[in-house]
């Protein structure tokens, strides 16, 4: 078998960016869109770790960024689930489509 090329990275990338990208413009809860964009820094993450492993072995940068991504995915979900938890116990729901903060 084959070992997988940059390409394969990359396409892999892709998909799981798209497919990112779809959830955010289609879900109506916003737990989905949370995984939706962990999604898309998952697939960011593949990409500069396969960049930094094709093109530049003996660097690390690929790796470090990867990390930053993880830590701020991290934080973003924290404070994503701490706000979906205060919007479900203000309107008693997480659809997005149902929250409107600039109503009187």
């Amino acid at each position: 078998m084959a070992e997988p090329t940059l390409l394969h990275y990359l396409v892999l990338g892709a998909v799981l960016f798209a497919l990112g990208i779809f959830g955010l413009l289609t879900r109506r809860n916003a737990i989905g869109v949370l995984m939706a964009i962990e999604l898309m820094f998952n697939a960011a993450a593949i990409n500069f770790v396969a960049f930094t492993k094709f093109v530049a072995p003996e660097e690390i940068a690929g790796q470090i960024f990867t990390i930053f991504i993880i830590t701020i995915a991290a934080a973003e979900a924290a404070v994503g689930l701490a706000i979906v938890i205060l919007i479900y116990r203000n309107f008693k729901g997480i659809e997005v489509d149902n929250i409107n903060f600039m109503k009187w």
